[in-house]
């Protein structure tokens, strides 16, 4: 999904919980008939671990006649983390990929050097109104991978572990979390856990990860005393353990995070790079159309922003 123009996510309420160094409130902008929030990146917290971008469509209903389409874009040095809770998307891509993600999948698009893809609503899902829910998120390449050449990999939801504790339930979407570890390749340490929480459960959020955050995406938690409801980001501290208590009616998250990336990272559009040049440079090669297509999709193309 592209980069959308505007302004960066409010810092929310003041909170007690001294574990909790940053609460974002974040953007919304509407793209294609839905609303989009962004957590990240802002002003104040740019990363959390390798993601640099934080993305929550939906959850939305497109209207029957409409539908989500986004055209081919290009990206550099990131790769795009797709987890979806409702509806589908088309993928496809310049490699010659062509994939319809449904809820529970991961779509896991690593540009590199670069590549090109599309999302769209699938052809033969539209003429009626169409559920769309979900996740986007970007990872940053560390400095020795950010131009390896593209790649693409998509693992469906029966490959992914789920554990069941008590009223917790936890998909491991990448990386290692609680015993279990997902098939999702990383190009660093990552963590992004689907956790759902019954009423008035507990989960631990254990200190592992350098950098740690979730995301609410429904019901309310405690923490330390300090309550919160959905669509707020929560950028933890390092060291301290974290106890998640859900509402009265049950709450749903994403952790996430991961090791830091030791090096700054610039980020104009749909490029990432340690390199102010290089982004200078893909914006040169999209202007020119040196970039490769899209198989399928060669007639559409968004246009280098002014």
């Amino acid at each position: 999904m592209s980069f959308f123009p505007g302004g960066d996510p409010e810092p929310g309420d003041a909170y007690s919980c001294d574990a909790i160094e940053h609460l974002i409130i974040p953007s919304s902008r509407d793209i294609g008939g839905f609303s989009v929030r962004r957590a990240l990146p802002t002003a104040r917290r740019r990363m959390v671990g390798p993601f640099i971008f934080f993305d929550r469509m939906g959850p939305a209903i497109i209207k029957a006649g409409e539908a989500m389409d986004v055209r081919p874009h290009p990206h550099i040095g990131l790769a795009t983390v797709t987890y979806l809770f409702d509806g589908a998307i088309r993928h496809r891509d310049s490699l010659g990929t062509e994939m319809v993600i449904k809820p529970g999948d991961v779509n896991l698009m690593t540009a590199g050097r670069g590549i090109v893809h599309s999302e769209r609503s699938p052809e033969e899902m539209r003429g009626g109104e169409l559920s769309m829910s979900g996740l986007q998120t970007w990872l940053a390449l560390p400095d020795s991978m950010e131009e390896i050449d593209p790649e693409f990999s998509h693992t469906p939801t029966t490959e992914l572990p789920e554990i069941h504790d008590g009223g917790a339930t936890a998909r491991v979407v990448m990386g290692a979390y609680g015993g279990a570890s997902s098939p999702v390749p990383q190009h660093s340490s990552t963590l992004y856990v689907d956790l759902a929480l019954a009423p008035s459960t507990s989960a631990p959020f254990d200190a592992d990860w350098e950098e740690r955050a979730l995301y609410l995406l429904e019901g309310e938690i405690e923490i330390a005393g300090d309550r919160f409801g959905p669509d707020q980001l929560l950028v933890f501290r390092p060291g301290d353990a974290i106890t998640v208590t859900a509402g009265a009616h049950g709450a749903r998250m994403m952790l996430f995070g991961g090791d830091s990336i030791p090096t700054k990272r610039h980020i104009w559009w749909n490029f990432v790079s340690s390199s102010k040049e290089r982004i200078e440079q893909a914006k040169a090669e999209w202007r020119a159309g040196r970039f490769d297509i899209v198989p399928g999709d060669e007639n559409e193309f968004i246009p280098l922003p002014d």
